[in-house]
């Protein structure tokens, strides 16, 4: 028998369940997390931390109600939606990007030792996991349902893996 096939094989494979794909996702979470927060702040400063507004917002709670300019109020709009966009694009980059690269997975999925596969054990493609992370965010994460779908199918997919054709496994 070639060993090659048997490796990739995901009938052979254990799958990732709930609560390991669940830890993993809270790893990434900080893991990305971190520095996106760093990025806001640095975004927000530059577009308001020389008007003295950041200081005014922090000192004063009720600044932003009764004395910010409406000049202020679009650099802070501007600031933060700018903000949103990168921290959009830079997670997206990330979860497709993990997930098609030669680790197969996000940086929380290989140190709980798991990879995303295809449904025969392959690599997936950025747009595979474009698509993963899309059905992800819209519709595994509506009342949590279609992740808690792992923990009942018989190859412990959610949602979003069922729509993607992908599956999570632990990489021994």
């Amino acid at each position: 028998m070639d060993l090659h096939l048997e490796k990739n094989d995901p009938e052979t494979k254990e799958y990732g369940g709930f609560w390991i794909r669940f830890g993993a996702y809270l790893l990434d979470s900080i893991i990305l997390g971190i520095p996106l927060m760093i990025l806001t702040f640095v975004i927000l400063f530059a577009f308001l931390g020389s008007s003295g507004v950041l200081d005014a917002m922090l000192a004063d709670p009720e600044y932003m109600e009764s004395t910010m300019t409406d000049n202020q109020a679009m650099k802070l709009l501007g600031g933060y939606l700018l903000a949103v966009l990168l921290n959009f694009i830079i997670t997206i980059a990330y979860y497709a990007g993990m997930h098609a690269s030669k680790w197969q997975g996000t940086i929380g999925k290989k140190l709980l030792g798991l990879k995303v596969t295809d449904m025969n054990g392959q690599r997936i493609s950025f747009w595979r996991g474009l698509g993963r992370y899309i059905a992800m965010v819209f519709l595994s994460a509506i009342f949590m349902i279609g992740y808690i779908m792992a923990a009942f199918t018989a190859k412990k997919q959610s949602l979003h893996d069922m729509i993607a054709g992908t599956i999570v496994i632990k990489d021994k």
